[in-house]
């Protein structure tokens, strides 16, 4: 099914739903029965009308009956998606499609990537775009080239970008072959998003490759890299980083990696930055900077000696 022609039995089933009128006492008798058959997998899966009815139900104006049917439908799984994917796609109401896309956060079928994308970029609702990337994140690996693909395109705005970025990094070591490779793309937000996405590895794993390749990146032609990678290390407090930050304190032209690189030396607590940053305070121009630097040497010199490790 493409995301431009519906399946029309779906669409059918849907006006069916829509049109029957329940009571609220009907919907709640109608929620226990489902609920019921789900716990004990008694549900008929190929009951369309039903199936529909409770993606209709998602639509109700009390919040813990729209929990109820999504819980329910989570618990069907695969068999309920085509259902909630047209209602996502094609519902009227926002808050069926965005009860939609939280449902299909719960299911994580990697099948209905497509349409979420489609939501994600196409849905005026913002929560509805917000749910939609929420389920992409849940499904994992099989998201990550698309995310990737989003983030490398100029057609789309920082704010989808930056649903992307976390998508990538909530999925992390799932992803990290496509972020392994994705380090070298041409795409300044490719590599930044690359990064974020790389300290998940690092501080779940410690995984030596992921390590190397934010320390690589401190050395990036871009400013936006360059400072992501810093803020990273400071944030992991990675010591061996230290000498690379130190450089970073005199870069000539990027304040803003001179920024990031100060506060990540105050973060990782090494005292054999305390006399780089002196030297650095003294030839800062720009005063902000001097400010954040100065920052960095007074909470390193409230730290004794004796109880750093280095």
């Amino acid at each position: 099914m493409s995301l431009e022609q519906t399946d029309t039995s779906l669409v059918e089933t849907r006006q069916e739903a829509a049109q029957k009128t329940l009571s609220p006492e009907e919907i709640d008798t109608f929620l226990v029965e489902t609920r019921q058959e789900a716990i004990q997998k008694t549900f008929d899966t190929n009951d369309r009308q039903r199936l529909q009815l409770m993606v209709e139900c998602l639509g109700d104006s009390r919040g813990m009956v729209r929990l109820g049917f999504a819980e329910t439908l989570g618990q069907i799984g695969k068999p309920a998606t085509p259902f909630l994917t047209e209602a996502l796609l094609n519902h009227s109401d926002p808050v069926v499609r965005r009860a939609s896309a939280k449902t299909l956060t719960l299911i994580a079928d990697p099948d209905t990537v497509s349409p979420l994308v489609h939501a994600l970029l196409n849905d005026e609702d913002t929560v509805v775009k917000g749910s939609s990337v929420g389920a992409l994140a849940r499904i994992g690996e099989s998201a990550a080239p698309v995310l990737l693909e989003i983030l490398g395109s100029a057609e789309y705005p920082e704010s989808t970008k930056g649903h992307a970025a976390w998508a990538l990094a909530f999925i992390g070591p799932e992803a990290k072959d496509h972020l392994y490779r994705e380090i070298n793309s041409e795409k300044v937000a490719v590599r930044s998003a690359v990064v974020g996405a790389i300290a998940k590895i690092a501080q779940d794993s410690g995984e030596e490759e992921a390590i190397n390749i934010l320390i690589t990146a401190l050395g990036d032609s871009s400013e936006e890299v360059r400072t992501e990678a810093a803020a990273v290390l400071g944030n992991l407090a990675y010591k061996p980083a230290v000498p690379r930050l130190i450089e970073l304190l005199n870069h000539p032209t990027s304040g803003e990696t001179r920024k990031a690189a100060a506060l990540s030396l105050m973060k990782i607590r090494s005292h054999s930055a305390l006399k780089p940053l002196r030297e650095a305070w003294e030839q800062e121009a720009n005063e902000e900077i001097k400010k954040i630097i100065k920052l960095a040497i007074t909470q390193l010199e409230r730290q004794s000696p004796e109880n750093d490790s280095e």
